[in-house]
């Protein structure tokens, strides 16, 4: 019984039909005729059958050689298919960039850095997606967003060793206080405050268990203080709508400062609680180089944000 056909083989039988010789065979394969001869002695070995029949004015395939032939036409289109396909894949990838980010980051990070790649780019095919910062890797690694925005308190991100975590930017905590609060009256604007200057203080606090409550908790307690917390919320939006009701005081992040009318905000005296944004792509991201653009991009928007940033005195 012959051995199972070699894909090579077909498509070789296949060019001879189609060239009519096995010297302009070899040229279409830059090869010499003398290796297409030998390609085509060692497939009727293999084949244990005739399959070319060399001629005067050329190559013509047996009967046996002209079936292999069809199957090796098949073979042909199928790569030519497979060649046009994946360049159009690679096409649409080159365009593609597919971004999520927390509240914060998509409100005043990811605006410039997709204007100006609108500029770039006009035809860059771009999605962005809300979502918590303890997502972000996971989309990346499941491959279901290119980039993401994410913050870290207290422990560094601990990506899977394919994908890499870039550092944007350091964003301070401030104290966000109703703006006929004491310490707001007695303080100029630009005059940091110490923590336990609020000890007494009620609060408003992100819900136990996130990782900017453990924050805050800890730095109270390195304050010298057990804060008196009377409302939780998961956002720092609704935080500052709180503070502006005169019910209390909340730390909030210095990027996600609002300027809810009643209220007001001063820095904090080093060490001053902080949380980290990053961004979150795939070690190798040759497939989608909007990625690298856009990263920069980011990190410009971040540089330019902190640059107006007054640090306390």
């Amino acid at each position: 019984m012959p051995a199972a056909a070699d894909p090579g083989q077909l498509r070789l039988l296949a060019l001879i039909e189609r060239h009519g010789s096995l010297a302009a065979t070899a040229q279409a394969l830059g090869l010499t005729p003398a290796a297409v001869t030998q390609q085509v002695a060692r497939a009727e070995r293999d084949c244990k059958v005739p399959l070319v029949v060399r001629g005067p004015r050329g190559a013509t395939l047996t009967a046996a050689g002209a079936l292999l032939a069809a199957h090796g036409r098949v073979i042909d289109q199928q790569a030519e298919e497979a060649a046009a396909r994946l360049a159009a894949l690679l096409g649409r990838l080159s365009l593609r960039l597919r971004v999520g980010a927390f509240q914060a980051a998509a409100l005043h990070l990811l605006p410039p850095a997709l204007t100006a790649l609108r500029h770039r780019h006009p035809d860059a095919d771009l999605s962005v997606v809300d979502l918590p910062s303890q997502w972000g890797i996971d989309q990346v690694t499941d491959g279901v967003l290119d980039l993401t925005v994410i913050a870290s308190w207290e422990t560094p991100p601990d990506p899977p060793p394919h994908v890499a975590v870039h550092p944007l930017m350091v964003d301070p905590m401030v104290v966000v206080l109703p703006d006929d609060h004491p310490l707001a009256e007695e303080t100029p604007d630009g005059t940091p405050l110490r923590l336990e200057d609020l000890r007494d203080e009620s609060w408003v606090t992100i819900l136990a268990g996130h990782a900017a409550r453990e924050q805050f908790d800890r730095a109270a307690g390195a304050a010298g203080f057990t804060p008196r917390v009377r409302f939780q919320t998961a956002s720092y939006d609704v935080a500052q709508a709180l503070v502006g009701t005169g019910i209390g005081v909340a730390l909030v992040s210095r990027l996600a400062l609002t300027r809810v009318p009643g209220t007001t905000h001063r820095e904090l005296v080093d060490p001053r609680p902080a949380r980290r944004l990053h961004a979150v792509t795939l070690a190798d991201a040759t497939l989608t180089p909007l990625v690298d653009v856009f990263l920069g991009l980011l990190r410009d928007v971040a540089e330019d944000i902190t640059a107006t940033w007054t640090m306390p005195r």
